[in-house]
């Protein structure tokens, strides 16, 4: 809706301040605060003067309803076209732009300019024909101020206008002061937080370097068990194996049954002290990583049906040893690790199911690539937090039946580390109660999914023992990864004169050897065996890192350098190593 407040005149300077006055009212019966009256009174002035100057015009205040809140228009006609841009100092229309919202300059219809000056009203609850007709009212009443008047009203409006500024002037400077002590305080606490950060940081790195110092004297006592572990198992066996052929002698001889079953007593403990020094022997081997690893084609069924006679005499009465595997189910893996790792895991739920079944069973998995064997029983079972901690070296679960069996804690934690070496893994599931269920997960082919070579049949026989000499450990584990599954053994030195002490105890087929080593270098070992007429045909394959050695004049040597070492590379040395000893 467009409504009109007021049609006035402007033909001179009288008219110019009537209409001054006219904006000042319309604006503050319309709800403008103070500033925004001044401003298009001040912006009314303005215009008007430059129409003045051409000639006066007819001037009509309007409002525009909607869109809400609505607008204050004010309409003028020049006879002369007016400047739409320019100095803002220069007054008229460009110092009007300043002041109020909107400032449209178009040509009029007789020539000229027509300008409209637009200033939005505040927000409130809208205008109606009533409430404006009460507006109209109010400005249609007559006005007798003068220039001087006026004048008077601009002064105050200024002095007020100053008072405005120098209040927020105030209020600045002292937002300002605030600002500059917030400034101060986020400064002193960013130099604060800064210290203790770096201070902070030094810790961490003392505290990973400390870390760091703990993890290699952990490393070296984890070494230094181990090698403790294994000497020690190493120096019982004899006596033990001693102490059991006495006992073997001892029952042989005339001996009352008194005796006899002293000596029984004695052969049964000896046989289980040897068990236990075995274990201890075994789990040295894998923590160590120095666990041989022998793959061979497995059938599961022959190796189920051996261990169910061996350990069915360990049953207690009245628990039944069940075994449940498919004919036919093979993988490829290491016979004698899987065999003690199933009869760890069968010996286990012997001990502690007093009555009902221990079942093993075994079937590959939905995708074909792995078989799972599960080794169930319905003993005591074992609590939650108890799952992880059997698998714990020498940590035994207190139960009832712990009394009456014996073990050291090392099977459980053997059995999981030689699955792992195998390729695969052992997890345990239990309820008390109601029994136990061990699962060995492995893959069906080899334990460490290496890609089969496409000589690998003509291989074979070249690599079914295959001695590795290199005084870096680590490097001797590549070297066993890179075979991979065509190896069907592989015995390890660490330098020249253990090399010629493993080939005088067994021939092997491959020999892959370092050349440079201490007590005996690789090539020095190389003519050494071309001396021996047991060992002059045993190919060779020399690795160095440093540049190419001649081997024209030591038939059977074939040179490749660590650098450009992977499987295939690995593998065509050996096939070119066997045709020059003329064994491929």
């Amino acid at each position: 809706m467009r409504y009109l407040l007021s049609e006035e005149e402007l033909a001179d300077e009288r008219d110019v301040v009537t209409l001054r006055q006219l904006g000042r009212e319309a604006a503050e019966l319309l709800g403008l605060d103070r500033q925004d009256q001044v401003r298009l009174a001040t912006a009314l002035s303005e215009v008007g003067r430059d129409v003045l100057a051409g000639g006066g015009s007819t001037v009509l205040v309007e409002v525009v309803t909607e869109p809400a809140p609505g607008e204050l228009l004010v309409t003028m006609t020049s006879r002369y076209e007016l400047a739409p841009d320019g100095a803002v100092d220069a007054g008229g229309v460009p110092a009007a732009r300043r002041l109020v919202d909107s400032v449209q300059v178009a040509a009029g219809p007789a020539g000229g300019s027509v300008v409209v000056l637009g200033k939005r009203l505040p927000v409130r609850g809208g205008w109606n024909r009533h409430t404006l007709d009460d507006v109209r009212g109010a400005l249609s009443r007559p006005r007798k101020a003068t220039a001087d008047d006026e004048l008077r009203i601009q002064n105050l409006e200024l002095v007020r206008t100053l008072d405005e500024l120098r209040t927020r002037s105030d209020e600045l400077a002292r937002a300002n002061e605030e600002l500059e002590e917030t400034n101060r305080g986020v400064l002193a606490m960013y130099n604060q937080l800064s210290d203790e950060l770096e201070e902070t940081n030094t810790g961490v790195v003392a505290l990973y370097a400390e870390l760091d110092e703990r993890s290699k004297q952990l490393a070296a006592a984890n070494e230094a068990k181990t090698r403790f572990l294994r000497n020690v198992s190493h120096e019982l066996r004899t006596p033990v194996n001693s102490i059991l052929g006495l006992a073997s002698l001892l029952a042989e001889s005339a001996l009352d049954d008194e005796q006899r079953v002293q000596v029984s007593y004695l052969e049964g403990s000896s046989r289980a002290l040897l068990a236990m020094v075995n274990e201890l022997l075994d789990l040295a081997r894998a923590e160590s990583g120095r666990q041989e690893v022998v793959l061979a084609d497995v059938d599961l069924g022959p190796l189920s049906a051996e261990l169910q006679g061996t350990l069915l005499p360990l049953a207690r009465p009245g628990v039944a040893l069940d075994v449940q595997v498919p004919p036919g189910t093979t993988l490829r893996t290491d016979r004698d690790l899987l065999a003690r790792v199933l009869r760890n895991l069968l010996t286990n739920a012997l001990k502690f199911t007093d009555s009902g079944h221990v079942r093993l069973t075994a079937a590959p998995d939905e995708s074909g690539e792995h078989v799972v064997l599960r080794v169930e029983d319905t003993g005591l079972g074992i609590d939650a937090e108890h799952v992880e901690r059997v698998f714990e070296e020498f940590y035994q679960v207190p139960n009832r039946l712990q009394p009456s069996v014996k073990g050291t804690g090392l099977g459980l934690p053997y059995a999981r580390r030689t699955v792992e070496a195998l390729g695969g893994d052992l997890a345990l599931t239990s309820e008390p109660g109601r029994g136990s269920t061990f699962v060995v997960t492995l893959p069906v082919g080899s334990a460490d999914g290496a890609p089969v070579h496409a000589d690998q049949e003509r291989l074979q026989p070249l690599l079914a023992r295959v001695l590795v000499v290199d005084d870096d450990d680590a490097y001797r584990q590549v070297l066993r990864g890179l075979l991979g599954e065509l190896a069907g053994s592989v015995v390890e030195a660490s330098d020249g004169q253990q090399a010629l002490e493993r080939l005088r105890a067994s021939t092997p087929t491959l020999v892959l050897m370092d050349v440079r080593m201490p007590v005996l270098n690789g090539d020095a070992v190389l003519a050494a065996m071309r001396r021996d007429p047991a060992l002059e045909h045993v190919p060779v394959v020399l690795l160095s890192s440093a540049e190419p050695l001649r081997t024209d004049d030591l038939p059977g040597a074939v040179f490749v350098a660590k650098r450009d070492l992977a499987r295939d590379a690995l593998l065509d040395a050996a096939a070119a190593a066997g045709l020059s000893a003329g064994q491929a």
